[in-house]
């Protein structure tokens, strides 16, 4: 068995593949690189992931598929990996190999353990094109380190400490058994990747090392201030989703509640902050109606995400809440280079 499986989505990825896959490599020969190419037809993606199967057929493997989006792809790396563990590399991103190389040895010992880790966490850092600027989110202050540890031994996250899909390693056995399932056609399907996967992990390791590089800033990615306005009724999409899968009310673990629900009112918060920066009769409409579906889903959560801080002031039915909400953004985006 390979002691890991890195699924990279390939869509017209010609441009900057080679260096992800590269990287990967780096990691040793005791892994998968899954390279789905998602119906790429405007460059030589294809390709590409063909010649990488050449060259390494020990390792690397290319999938070709029609064109189902980032969850899609994300559900055909899965389907297929034969990793004990499974990572998602977006195919514009990079690993470190110095910083991997711990998180390496620990899960090859896992592989043969009887009773093997759930997930393994790292830093990423924020690669932000074009200005050489790197902000590294780190979790040191949330996770112990040297051991294996469950939710009661997690701190607390600041509000721009949230785990994302880059510094995630989930077990690929436990991803299989909860039916994970990611929405085609649809963006910021990461959301739900490291939302609704939480309630199942028992165990987690944590590696302070900053393995994960997210490259970012370029005009057409789906983290784009302009891309996601655009793209809102995938965003209230994938939030939909997370309400309907997961109650953060019911987990008895006051830790992993407690993180559940301000994840839910970060997502809530991006939906009313953008809505109302688009501000047309629809867009209110869209904003209601995301509120209401969560109040008739579960009343309880409703009112915690609702007094929730980052919700309370985005939400003041006056222009004035719009204002909030905007300026509340851009100090965000600019104090942690997130778009």
């Amino acid at each position: 068995m390979k002691t890991i499986t890195f699924a990279v989505p390939c869509y017209n990825s010609a441009a900057y593949m080679d260096h992800c896959i590269e990287t990967i490599l780096k990691c040793g020969t005791d892994i998968e690189i899954l390279l789905v190419d998602d119906g790429s037809t405007k460059d030589d993606t294809a390709a590409i992931a063909d010649k990488w199967q050449a060259e390494y057929p020990d390792i690397v493997r290319a999938i070709h598929q029609p064109n189902k989006g980032h969850g899609g792809a994300v559900n055909t790396g899965l389907a297929n990996a034969t990793g004990f563990y499974f990572k998602v590399v977006d195919s514009d991103d990079w690993l470190d190999v110095d910083a991997m190389a711990p998180l390496m040895d620990y899960m090859r010992t896992q592989v043969e353990a009887p009773v093997p880790c759930d997930m393994v966490v790292a830093n990423y850092v924020y690669e932000k094109v074009g200005e050489n600027v790197q902000k590294v989110m780190s979790y040191a202050n949330v996770f112990p380190e040297g051991y294996e540890f469950g939710w009661d031994e997690v701190g607390t996250f600041l509000p721009s400490q949230y785990l994302l899909m880059h510094s995630v390693y989930y077990r690929t056995e436990m991803l299989r058994k909860m039916h994970l399932e990611l929405p085609e056609h649809t963006f910021y399907v990461d959301n739900i990747f490291v939302y609704e996967p939480l309630v199942y992990v028992r165990t987690m390791r944590y590696f302070n090392v900053d393995a994960y590089r997210y490259f970012i800033g370029r005009e057409d990615q789906s983290v784009n201030e302009k891309v996601m306005m655009g793209r809102m009724d995938q965003q209230l999409r994938v939030t939909r989703q997370m309400i309907d899968n997961v109650d953060p009310q019911a987990i008895r673990n006051r830790h992993l509640r407690h993180y559940l629900r301000n994840y839910l009112s970060m997502m809530m918060c991006i939906c009313s902050v953008f809505l109302r920066m688009r501000g047309g009769e629809q867009d209110e409409a869209d904003l209601q109606g995301i509120w209401d579906y969560l109040k008739e889903q579960n009343p309880s959560l409703y009112r915690r995400v609702r007094t929730n801080v980052l919700n309370i002031g985005t939400n003041l039915p006056t222009t004035l809440g719009g204002k909030i909400g905007l300026k509340g953004y851009h100090i965000a985006q600019k104090i942690f280079k997130f778009n």
